[in-house]
């Protein structure tokens, strides 16, 4: 039988740095590397230390969010001899993401004297994203990048499949098969339907070991929850700021969320149920990564493959240097990034224009680390006073929250688990409280499955 050993790289039990090293029948594979959202400098990274001066054959990446993709280009430097893996549309998406990333760190050592960053620049982006293997769904490779049969190899060799997880475009699981065992790591997953994409398609038996995101875990759906009513909810609420003489900020992720916004904008317009002149902003980074998923948009497993956002929605595009001058007129909508509303990005330099106007609106529809701007905006009451980088200022508009994750649900995941009875589940990608929520329901409904929540740099036999 063979074994596969799993050692975390991430600093802590948390949603942050997403990386992991995986070996088996004498192969290491590296996956995910991604940066912290809430860190900066080489405190971002992953703890790359623990996988040693030891060869690294592959780097297999589950999508392009920078907290998945973000350290690539570090490990790229650090272990050239490691191939890369990951789908045609995270090959295009991780591109976008990883230059505006130089712009970003460029900007912090400037503004903030990160001496540290950048961590790499636009030049070795060019050259190693030549060396990306973009692998297609439901196809066996060996970890060396050689396509096997449909056998998927000899038994004692480490080989790979790509399935479809449903949360952005190009977003993977991945399947290891090695000495008459399997293991599945889903990266970031959905199983349900969104706007344009469709829900993750995972193996539904086979699988001895299930290593899973916790995303969510720390909260259930509320009863009679459909996503149907939380979009007409949000149709509703639209039309209620803009019947008050007001305008919505959405601070929304430019990759993934903003996509699926903009979809849902084009469903209510044909629908009637948002007018066709309604005004659209988004900003550079989001209209950047639209493009890319109307090029690929017949080319990939989503919904609404003729689809083409840019030209059927017709977003207006924001910048930087006009971001603090923007016309907040009654019945626009501005789906900026971030959705973390982080300091220098373009929702938090538009909420100044915002949060003391009481006929203005903040709508948020997706996750919000609890200690980032977001997330305290979030949590304030009414009247409350929020900092805001230099300034403060009293919340005075109102604030929508709306359950348009683009992570599965808490439930949804259970039931996979208890779908598939994997021998042994490992825990990650989630903070304390919903790692500990799936370790104790899991504990009791499948008592012969082997809970594991890997701890950081300590390497486990599965």
């Amino acid at each position: 039988m063979g074994a596969f050993v799993f050692t975390n790289l991430t600093r802590r039990t948390e949603i942050g740095a997403n990386s992991y090293l995986l070996e088996a029948g004498g192969k290491r594979v590296l996956l995910d590397c991604g940066l912290h959202p809430r860190e900066e400098g080489l405190d971002a990274l992953p703890v790359l230390e623990a996988i040693g001066n030891q060869n690294l054959n592959a780097v297999i990446v589950s999508h392009a969010h920078q907290d998945h993709i973000g350290a690539l280009p570090v490990v790229c430097r650090r272990h050239p001899e490691a191939r890369v893996f990951l789908t045609e549309a995270t090959r295009a998406l991780g591109d976008a993401m990883l230059h505006n990333s130089v712009n970003v760190m460029m900007r912090r050592r400037e503004e903030a004297g990160v001496v540290d960053y950048p961590l790499f620049t636009h030049r070795e982006l060019e050259v190693q994203w030549r060396r990306w293997m973009p692998v297609p769904l439901h196809t066996f490779f060996s970890v060396d990048g050689e396509r096997l049969g449909p056998s998927g190899g000899e038994p004692d060799e480490l080989s790979f499949e790509f399935y479809d997880a449903g949360h952005i475009l190009g977003s993977v699981g991945t399947l290891f098969r090695h000495g008459g065992r399997t293991l599945l790591y889903t990266g970031d997953v959905n199983f349900e339907d969104q706007t344009l994409m469709q829900g993750a398609a995972f193996p539904t038996e086979g699988v001895d070991v299930l290593v899973i995101e916790t995303t969510r875990g720390d909260r259930g759906i509320e009863p009679g929850f459909t996503r149907a009513a939380e979009e007409n909810r949000l149709r509703d609420a639209l039309q209620k700021v803009f019947e008050g003489g007001g305008a919505i900020l959405m601070p929304l992720f430019a990759l993934g969320k903003t996509q699926e916004l903009l979809a849902l904008f084009h469903r209510f317009r044909r629908e009637g149920r948002l007018r066709r002149d309604c005004p659209i902003y988004i900003g550079g980074l989001g209209a950047k990564l639209t493009e890319i998923h109307d090029r690929l948009a017949g080319q990939t497993v989503r919904q609404h493959p003729r689809l083409q956002l840019l030209d059927e929605v017709a977003p207006f595009v924001v910048s930087g240097q006009n971001a603090q001058t923007l016309p907040m007129k009654s019945g626009r909508i501005y789906a900026l990034s971030s959705g973390m509303m982080t300091e220098n990005t373009l929702s938090h330099t538009v909420a100044r224009l915002v949060l003391g106007e009481p006929r203005h609106a903040l709508f948020f529809v997706g996750y919000a680390d609890p200690e980032s701007p977001a997330g305290k905006i979030r949590a304030a009451a009414p009247g409350e006073r929020v900092e805001w980088g230099e300034l403060g200022a009293k919340l005075k508009c109102g604030v929508e929250k709306f359950n348009l994750s683009g992570h599965a649900s808490r439930e949804s995941i259970l039931e996979y688990i208890r779908k598939i009875r994997p021998k042994k589940l490992v825990l990650v990608h989630g903070d304390p409280a919903g790692v500990e929520w799936f370790r104790s329901q899991v504990s009791v409904d499948l008592p012969e499955t082997q809970v594991i929540v890997p701890e950081p740099g300590v390497a486990v036999e599965l």
